[in-house]
C-alpha cells in the first residue's frame, strides 16, 4: 500500500498564508514586507507571526535595511525553503491527480 499524498503535506508550509508567502518569495529574489502584507491582505502583526514561523523553520531569511531613509524588511526564501516549496507542490499535484482520477472513474452501486 502506498502512502497517501496528503500525508506528505508539511503543516508549516501548507498553511494558506505561509504557502502564499513562500510562493511570492519564490517568484522574486527578495520581497518587501509591505508588498506581502498588501498582496495577502494581512495585518502587519499577522504577517509578522507567519514570518516568525517560517524563519524559525529556516525556510525564509529576514533582512532589514533602508531604502533611502525609509526602513524596510525583506523576505528571502532559503535553499531549504525552495526545497520545501517544491516538495509541497509535488504532494499537492499528486493529491490533485488522485482526485481527478477518482472523478473520472466509473461509479459502481454499493
Amino acid at each position: 500500500m502506498t502512502d497517501h499524498p496528503a500525508n506528505g503535506l508539511d503543516d508549516v508550509v501548507h498553511q494558506r498564508v505561509r504557502l502564499g508567502i513562500m510562493a511570492i518569495a519564490h517568484q522574486a529574489r527578495q520581497v518587501e514586507f509591505g508588498f506581502l502584507r498588501t498582496t495577502l491582505q494581512l495585518t502587519a502583526g499577522n504577517l509578522g507571526q507567519h514570518l516568525s514561523v517560517l524563519e524559525k523553520a529556516e525556510l525564509i531569511q529576514i533582512e532589514k535595511g533602508y531604502e533611502g531613509k525609509r526602513p524596510r524588511t525583506w523576505v528571502i526564501l532559503t535553499t531549504a525553503g525552495h526545497a520545501a516549496l517544491r516538495d509541497e507542490i509535488s504532494h499537492l499535484k499528486q493529491l490533485i491527480q488522485q482526485v481527478e482520477q477518482a472523478d473520472t472513474a466509473p461509479t459502481t452501486n454499493q
